[in-house]
């Protein structure tokens, strides 16, 4: 293998990072404050991906849930890929463009919070399940790229990778994922005497 190619991939990568940080701060401040609020609320967050977005939930989830950094109470976080046995139901029943739509039905209520995660935003299931949520009185989120595609059209909040390479875009979606879990641990979970 050249060492070219990781040199150019290593640079690409470099290149993404630093765009987002400049361009999507804010969006990132934003998503922090909307799922520290739901939380505080007693709300909970519901999140769903494709493919690589689909791992991308379940971490995600998995990092609400369990812990980020620090060791505290779990926080009340689904990711709507992990269950197979509805996954394949809804599918079969009703169709796989309703596989988000259907479980965001069944388990949101006003005032929790969907986030969407998808390199191109133009997913016929994540953006039947944004709307869904918009109508059950859900605040959605998207974590997106290229162009934002058409959820950045119909999801109330979205950040936008400034990359067209599916790799970098799910590269800087982890780390805004990370990022967001850390900014809502410390929200959340100040050290003794802190405000």
């Amino acid at each position: 293998m050249p060492s070219n190619t990781i040199g150019c991939y290593f640079l690409a990568l470099r290149k993404t990072l630093e765009r987002t940080e400049r361009e999507n701060s804010e969006d990132i401040v934003c998503f922090a404050r909307l799922l520290t609020d739901t939380f505080r609320r007693g709300n909970k967050v519901l999140i769903m991906g494709n493919g690589g977005s689909a791992a991308d939930a379940e971490h995600f989830a998995g990092e609400l849930v369990g812990r980020f950094l620090k060791n505290r109470r779990g926080l009340p976080a689904v990711a709507l890929t992990g269950n197979s046995a509805t996954l394949t139901a809804v599918s079969n029943d009703f169709g796989f463009e309703s596989i988000f739509s259907r479980q965001v039905e069944a388990l949101a209520v006003p005032g929790d919070l969907v986030i969407a995660i998808s390199t191109s935003g133009n997913s016929p299931n994540i953006n039947k399940a944004i709307v869904t949520a918009g109508k059950i009185g859900c605040a959605t989120l998207a974590l997106l790229g290229r162009d934002g595609g058409e959820a950045a059209g119909i999801a109330d909040h979205k950040l936008i990778v400034p990359a067209d390479q599916t790799p970098h875009i799910q590269e800087m979606h982890i780390a805004v994922i990370h990022l967001l879990c850390k900014m809502v641990e410390d929200a959340l979970f100040p050290p003794e005497g802190e405000l």
